[in-house]
């Protein structure tokens, strides 16, 4: 009996998928935390967001650019599928990729801020309906 081999972008979306499972039970946790800053959950809940997006990406074998902007991101998925995330999310989601990363002008983010990007990244990976 011969097993054929997984086919190699599924893995890869697969792995992209499962990453981005890590960064939100990460961005979870922190907010379980006062010792740990707001933002950083913020960050997370971004990079949770991404990975699916490049998941349905490499699964259909689509080039992307190596970006964190989700919006840019999102108008690279077939039409279908970019029903799926939400403009609106990804927009907002796109700023934590670099706010609150570097010292600058933003002001820190509250927890309330990370709480709802945790939310919206939420409903990215783990869409209803799925």
């Amino acid at each position: 009996m011969s097993t054929s081999a997984p086919d190699p972008l599924v893995a890869e979306s697969r792995r992209w998928l499962r990453l981005a499972k890590d960064d939100l039970l990460g961005a979870g946790a922190l907010l379980e935390r006062d010792d740990v800053a707001p933002r950083i959950a913020c960050f997370l809940a971004q990079q949770a967001a991404e990975k699916p997006i490049k998941a349905s990406l490499t699964r259909r074998g689509i080039d992307f650019p190596r970006t964190h902007d989700l919006v840019a991101l999102r108008a690279l998925l077939p039409d279908d599928l970019r029903r799926g995330v939400d403009l609106d999310a990804a927009k907002e989601l796109s700023a934590w990729a670099v706010t609150g990363r570097y010292p600058g002008d933003a002001p820190d983010a509250t927890r309330e801020q990370a709480q709802q990007a945790v939310e919206l990244a939420s409903g990215i990976v783990s869409p209803r309906g799925r």
